[in-house]
């Protein structure tokens, strides 16, 4: 962990391993053997939010013979013994099988790094050459050189920028070049000379970064592209202090670049505040667009001094701090103090360990029976990289850092800066779909505004989406997407929680446990139905029965006529379906449903077959004579339905309204032969006897 300034004469932070790969590209000296055991993540560690990947890549630790580089584009980690003569190892997170190989031993190793893809392997010996290897299939081994052009330079080190394309910096400038491999050379596509004291590059957003001037402290970035090298605008970085000597004052530890939102940032750890009320450090984030200046705009109090590292995890900035041994963490998206041009911003959560971690004691299975031995966390031999790599070169080890959302929860009480937390992270539905739960269940149970205010943020993320998902429905709908390659469909994010996820996790589990008030329990609901009227999402019917269901189980019919006769639930089929079925508890519900389905002036048939679908038999034939549709219905449709409910009587009473209706229409009771009843005749015989069937009536 070194991100304190050196003390006079102090290159390196004590005890930490030396930058074997320039630009920060860390040559953790290392080396390890195979059988790599799986680390596995303490039990401790309650309330921590930050933890080690489960799954991290093991490497031999440094020794004379063997070096460790670790290349951030690839995220791989290169264990070389004897100058590659005994064999280089190749590990990255993603990749699980190593890469292993044996090359030449032309001198020591100063950089080392697979093109993006791993078909070219490029390294570093001297300070005025890069050597190359092709790893193409059929290809042969033979290496080739590319000496920098510009006399008298030196090369600090040299970052791919695509499968092709390389980038050697000089303490001179920089030279971008396309690797040619079946010729075995290298073609010069552009340079650019300016005094460089040291180098940073973020492969995301493929930006090299240099420092230059005496103090180090102006920066100029430069962007790349397809075969294109664009010099970005430079900036000056705001020191501390006036420096006392015109020597180098902006060391590359304090400096980072990172995405942050979709945004690129330098991050600078600015040991001592510029105001002198202040005593503790801060990090200040500089903005880098593409086109146009570089604005400060973010200033991250830390409000302690000592050594510190900077990574970044799910749009976070995380801060270690290797005194107390703990981290914080920011988010710029949060609330802050505006001072008309930067955002100040304190941490989001209280200081807090990395979770406690456990490493596997290797060797047979036999001895492998002890108990892993605890990681030392925050050692001065770990070595952090942008975005989220840590390495600890003493024990062999590479990790993510990954968050944790679930200890959050009872870190940060504000129920609404919480949402504004979670529904930025990655993973973030379920444990949203949680708090959702407990503020709506004791003892956590919230008030109803609290309540309406999450409503609220959720809704809003689900419009968000809505609107998002609509435009580009309707731009392909139009043809206009033809004009347009880069429109690209919206992604739907954990943070869309829509109705069927609140309905299924949160609202129906909540109505069926019946711990609350009944009182509470139908605010609740209303509040999530008026939180969706805001925005103007359309209500899902299912939400509505939800309403009518709690009002029907304690009785309030008076509240559920209010919120019909005043539009409180909207107008839909399966509404006016459910009002039918509920005619037997509360006769109103029926006059109530076919009023309902006068206004949305539906097909009947539908509402006839939706009422048989769910053997509503006695209230669609009501229905139907409430429309008075009755004279032209099928009657073996409605025997059919009847018969299927199981239920003699009603069967009976089926069966009877349709003789009176033919005696009515046609002067006799019997079904004619094109109405297909016969075996419903037969059945109704065999239950009621041939002595109950209706006879014709005469005048």
């Amino acid at each position: 962990m070194s991100r304190e300034p050196p003390g006079p004469g102090e290159d390196e932070a004590p005890g930490a391993p030396a930058a074997a790969a320039a630009g920060g590209a860390g040559g953790a000296g290392g080396a390890g053997g195979e059988g790599e055991g799986r680390a596995r993540a303490g039990a401790e560690g309650g309330g921590c939010y930050l933890a080690l990947c489960a799954r991290p890549v093991h490497f031999e630790k440094a020794n004379p013979v063997n070096c460790v580089f670790f290349d951030e584009a690839n995220k791989q980690v290169f264990a070389v013994r004897s100058g590659g003569a005994t064999g280089v190892v190749v590990k990255g997170l993603e990749d699980r099988n190593p890469i292993s190989f044996r090359m030449e031993d032309k001198g020591e190793v100063k950089c080392i790094k697979f093109s993006l893809g791993n078909k070219i392997l490029a390294v570093q010996r001297t300070l005025k050459s890069v050597d190359f290897l092709n790893f193409i299939p059929d290809s042969p081994q033979l290496e080739y050189t590319q000496e920098c052009k510009t006399k008298n330079a030196n090369i600090l080190g040299f970052c791919w920028t695509s499968s092709t394309e390389i980038v050697f910096i000089t303490d001179q400038g920089i030279e971008f070049y396309q690797v040619l491999p079946e010729k075995r050379s290298l073609k010069l596509l552009k340079n650019q000379s300016i005094n460089v004291n040291w180098y940073m590059y973020c492969p995301e957003s493929s930006v090299i970064l240099l420092s230059t001037t005496v103090l180090g402290n102006v920066l100029q970035p430069f962007y790349f592209k397809s075969g294109t090298m664009s010099k970005l605008s430079k900036f000056e970085i705001e020191l501390p202090a006036a420096p006392k000597s015109s020597k180098l004052s902006l060391s590359e530890r304090d400096i980072a670049m990172a995405t942050i939102y979709g945004q690129l940032y330098v991050l600078y750890l600015r040991h001592h505040s510029r105001t002198s009320n202040s005593t503790g450090a801060e990090v200040v984030l500089y903005h880098l667009p593409r086109e146009g200046s570089c604005k400060k705009t973010h200033i991250l109090k830390l409000n302690r001094t000592g050594k510190f590292a900077l990574n970044v995890v799910d749009n976070l900035v995380v801060v270690h701090h290797q005194d107390t041994e703990t981290s914080v963490i920011f988010d710029i998206k949060l609330k802050g103090e505006f001072d008309g041009s930067t955002t100040i911003h304190q941490f989001v959560l209280p200081p807090r360990s990395i979770q406690p971690y456990q490493i596997p004691v290797a060797g047979p299975a036999s001895v492998t029976s002890q108990a892993p031995v605890p990681c030392k966390l925050y050692s001065s031999s770990w070595i952090v990289f942008q975005p989220d790599i840590i390495i600890s070169a003493s024990e062999g080890y590479l990790w993510s850092l990954q968050v944790k959302l679930e200890p959050v929860v009872n870190l940060l009480l504000d129920k609404g800066k919480l949402m504004d937390f979670l529904l930025q992270r990655k993973e973030c539905k379920m444990v949203i779909l949680s708090v959702c739960s407990q503020m709506l269940s004791e003892p956590e149970r919230g008030s109803l505004s609290v309540i309406a205010t999450v409503f609220d943020k959720l809704n809003h993320e689900y419009k968000k989406y809505l609107e998002a998902e609509q435009s580009y429905t309707m731009v392909v709908e139009t043809g206009l997407s033809r004009s347009n390659p880069l429109l690209k469909r919206p992604v739907r994010t954990q943070a869309v929680i829509d109705q069927s996820d609140m309905y299924t996790h949160v609202l129906s589990v909540f109505t069926e446990k019946k711990e609350a008030p009944h009182k509470f329990t139908i605010a609740v609901l209303m509040e999530y139905i008026r939180s969706l009227n805001q925005f103007q999402i359309a209500v899902q019917h299912y939400l509505y029965e939800l309403v009518i269901k709690t009002l029907v189980q304690h009785n309030l019919f008076y509240m559920l006529h209010q919120f019909l006769q005043y539009h409180v639930l909207s107008d839909s089929k399966p509404l006016a379906c459910l009002l039918l079925s509920l005619e037997s508890i509360y006769p109103p519900a029926h006059q109530l449903s076919l009023d309902m389905l006068k206004r949305l002036s539906t097909a009947n048939d539908e509402i006839v077959e939706v009422l048989l679908s769910k053997h509503q038999v006695l209230a669609a034939l009501r229905f139907i004579r409430g429309i008075g549709g009755h004279d032209s219905i099928s009657a073996r449709k409605f025997l059919d339905a009847a018969k299927q409910a199981e239920d003699e009587m009603l069967f009976y009473t089926i069966f009877r309204f349709f003789e009176q209706r033919n005696q009515r229409l046609r002067g006799n009771p019997s079904f004619t032969p094109g109405e297909h009843c016969e075996e419903h005749v037969t059945f109704f015989k065999q239950v009621f006897g041939e002595q109950a069937l209706m006879k014709p009536t005469t005048f």
